[in-house]
């Protein structure tokens, strides 16, 4: 769990360093982050502890007197058994009731903090986005960091790309701590404006206004980073905030969605087809065969050229909307996804702890080895296969290659048959060398 908040950290640590924050918030930082961690610590934990331990009886051959006494594999692991059953039911209620609140809390108090400290809102040295700015600060001195040097923004605007810049070298932040707008004051500096125009020689020449000022004043709002609506069942940052009756109530809602968008959109594209005013212009003639490849002589020839020009405007004009439909409907279908694999993935991890303990159990008492050598390298090596499955597979599924459900069961189901055969090969007493020989030319080739 230590190294895994430590990755966080350094994930997160923009957010964190330099920020001047009090010992109290980044441990709330921390706590609140942690859990989402026990998705990943859980199974590795099962599967390293259930090496080590069955490993180390096996090295000290108390297996073998258990053995001797008539004690079976079986029997030695009950309680362990009944305790991972146990565990993995603890597991899911972790992920259904735990994981959603301190993900609503995370999310929060990365808000809350920007809020509480308008300062934090601007990192030194890179470029901050704050609603329709981006904003670079070189240097941030005084007290909290509220003066500024060699200032540069990009304001954001309806149309793509970046078409205004403020340009100053000095600034000076103004809010005051519980407020929601960060009032940026900027000294001596230059505002450029490019203009578009709808002519091509004015697009060519590329225009522009540039005004220059002893003082401008911007006001943002920043009571809106990270905000979460969650009324909004299509908002796509929600899943993780959700529990099993929230996600099943989602999909279904979202599945409703999607079928009414594709009718709206098969009734567009019939309704554009125009086919309905196809038969206004007919000269209908006997002996053609209008089903086949004298269709066309139905009509006169200025209004065979006329069919032929609405027919390629008409495909060109389908094209461009069903490409912008199908952007549309895979964001959708990507949502859609995540929050199916958000749904199962409470299940599976419950399931991932028993088979994997059914893995570490059996090669413990295969492998003969205990302690933190042979065995904390071979559950890295097994828990990597198992977390790079199940990422791979969501990945691919988010854009439906494949089916979500079966995403977030894949790795569980792979590892299934190598936890049977395993145990199968232990409650045996299968022959150990092969195994330990296949790890041991695994880490060390040469040798």
């Amino acid at each position: 769990m230590l190294i895994f908040l430590l990755q966080s950290v350094w994930l997160y640590i923009s957010e964190l360093a330099g920020k001047d924050l009090e010992l109290e918030i980044i441990f709330r930082f921390l706590l609140n982050i942690s859990p989402r961690l026990v998705v990943i610590v859980l199974p590795l934990t099962i599967l390293l502890s259930s090496i080590m331990v069955f490993g180390n009886l096996s090295e000290n051959y108390e297996f073998a007197a258990m053995k001797a006494s008539g004690i079976s594999l079986q029997r030695s692991m009950r309680v362990l058994i009944i305790f991972t059953v146990f565990l993995g039911f603890l597991t899911f209620l972790f992920s259904n009731y735990i994981i959603p609140i301190s993900e609503y809390n995370f999310r929060n108090l990365r808000k809350n903090i920007a809020k509480v400290k308008p300062t934090m809102a601007i990192a030194e040295g890179q470029f901050s986005q704050i609603g329709n700015y981006n904003i670079k600060v070189e240097n941030k001195y005084g007290v909290d960091g509220r003066n500024l040097e060699n200032i540069i923004i990009h304001q954001k605007k309806q149309k793509a790309g970046n078409y205004t810049v403020i340009k100053s070298n000095k600034g000076k932040i103004l809010s005051s701590d519980n407020s929601n707008i960060l009032k940026l004051v900027l000294f001596d500096g230059y505002y450029y404006d490019e203009i578009i125009s709808d002519e091509y020689k004015n697009k060519t020449n590329k225009p522009f206004i540039k005004s220059k000022f002893k003082e401008y004043v911007i006001n943002i709002d920043i009571g809106k980073i990270n905000q979460i609506d969650f009324d909004e069942v299509n908002d796509i940052n929600q899943y993780s905030m959700m529990n099993i009756n929230e996600l099943d109530f989602a999909i279904d809602s979202l599945k409703k969605k999607r079928e009414i968008d594709i009718d709206v959109i098969e009734s567009k594209m019939i309704t554009r087809s125009n086919y309905k005013t196809l038969d206004y212009n007919l000269n209908p003639k006997e002996g053609i065969d209008y089903f086949n490849k004298d269709f066309f002589r139905l009509f006169q020839l200025k209004k065979q050229k006329q069919l032929f020009d609405l027919g390629i405007s008409s495909i060109k004009s389908s094209i461009s909307i069903i490409k912008s439909n199908k952007t549309i409907q895979l964001y959708r279908t990507q949502n859609l996804n995540k929050h199916i694999i958000t749904l199962h993935d409470k299940f599976s991890l419950g399931f991932a702890c028993v088979i994997l303990f059914f893995i570490g159990a059996p090669l413990g008492t295969i492998i003969n080895k205990g302690g933190y050598g042979l065995p904390l390298v071979i559950s890295i090596l097994l828990f990597l296969v198992y977390h790079f499955l199940g990422i791979f597979s969501k990945n691919l599924a988010e854009d439906g290659s494949i089916n979500p459900i079966l995403s977030s069961w894949l790795s569980t189901i792979i590892m299934l048959p190598i936890s049977v055969y395993l145990t199968h090969r232990a409650t045996n007493d299968g022959s150990s060398n092969k195994l330990y020989s296949f790890f041991i030319n695994l880490l060390n080739p040469n040798k």
